[in-house]
């Protein structure tokens, strides 16, 4: 389970977020912590995150498409970085094949200093469990490299079945998309629900996507083409705060509630009513974030009926309580803070 947890000091200079552009790199991914990370801003318009790229080298970097990308900076902006991301590639050689960093990238990844949040996305995991970064840790890597990813690496805990991990300042995501789900999520564990879902409506995507990997792995026999849930999902959210049963989603796609408790779960990797669940929590943080309304009132529009059934339920979640949470993003106005070993302050 994702735990809660954001630094407290308040923030006085944008968090650094570099990424390390490696040849064989995939062009998509590397897209991606630019795109969410340089949409996150507070009220004021004030960017929440610097966005930069550098190489082993240099210059240009070769990527598994017809065109190589230029980068400006060498590893020694690694040692400035307050989180570094690691996107996949298809050039690690050794590290893929034995598990070992060549000496050049174990060179680059010492200029990272101690305390900075590491990021992979998709295979860029195998670069930090090369670098002793995930001993002992959980972490998740695409599907289909899960198996040959756990037996180059036995001291990792590999969770094949997760969209993404979060270990503190250790994070890992499993294949290319998914990349954007693991930094939607640090910019909500960093600065809240609201500038999360306010930089996936400008992305136009899902703030959190449920489920896990499981539900893209290839089946040996497909299913024929079949109708969907997304017409009930979208109903249910705009009634969260009411009284809902599986029988009234079901009825929406005119189909029983087995079998649209099936299709439900083969689409989002969890049942409808963790679905729900997980859903009133996000309207729950929402509100908790932008309003000052009681408690009473949070849990009403949120659809968990009563204070406790509220506390309950965004304990389970987040690890702290409502009051908690409130007076942690309402105190800095929606602003977050670098982890440790942050330039901030410095």
């Amino acid at each position: 389970m994702v735990r809660y947890d954001r630094a407290m000091e308040p923030q006085r200079t944008p968090h650094r977020v570099v990424v390390l552009a490696l040849a064989g790199l995939l062009p998509f991914e590397l897209g991606i912590p630019h795109r969410i990370f340089g949409y996150a801003k507070d009220r004021t318009g004030r960017r929440f995150y610097e966005t930069l790229t550098c190489g082993l080298a240099p210059g240009p970097v070769a990527t598994d498409a017809d065109f190589a990308v230029r980068v400006e900076h060498g590893p020694e902006l690694l040692a400035t970085a307050d989180t570094v991301v690691v996107p996949a590639s298809y050039e690690l050689g050794p590290v893929h094949e034995h598990g070992r960093l060549t000496e050049e990238l174990a060179a680059a990844l010492a200029h990272i200093r101690p305390g900075t949040r590491l990021v992979s996305i998709c295979t860029g995991g195998y670069v930090l469990a090369a670098a002793g970064y995930l001993d002992g840790r959980p972490a998740t890597t695409h599907w289909a490299s899960a198996e040959h990813f756990q037996r180059l690496f036995p001291a990792v805990r590999v969770d094949p079945g997760v969209l993404y991990t979060d270990d503190g300042d250790v994070l890992t995501s499993a294949g290319v998309a998914s990349g954007i789900d693991l930094c939607l999520h640090i910019v909500r564990r960093d600065h809240g629900a609201a500038v999360a879902n306010d930089v996936a409506r400008r992305t136009v995507v899902p703030p959190h996507r449920e489920g896990g990997q499981a539900q893209f792995v290839e089946r040996p026999v497909p299913h024929a083409r079949q109708a969907g849930t997304a017409t009930a999902r979208a109903w249910v959210l705009d009634r969260l705060h009411e009284p809902l049963r599986l029988t009234d989603l079901a009825r929406r796609e005119a189909v029983s509630v087995r079998t649209f408790t099936r299709r439900f779960r083969e689409e989002s990797g969890v049942s409808p009513g963790q679905w729900l669940t997980g859903q009133r929590v996000e309207r729950a943080r929402e509100l908790l974030e932008r309003t000052d309304l009681p408690m009473e009132h949070v849990a009403r529009e949120s659809g968990f009926g009563t204070a406790q059934s509220l506390r309950k339920h965004v304990r389970a979640a987040l690890g702290v309580s409502p009051t908690a949470y409130r007076r942690t993003f309402r105190a800095g106005g929606g602003g977050g803070a670098p982890k440790a070993g942050s330039r901030a302050g410095a």
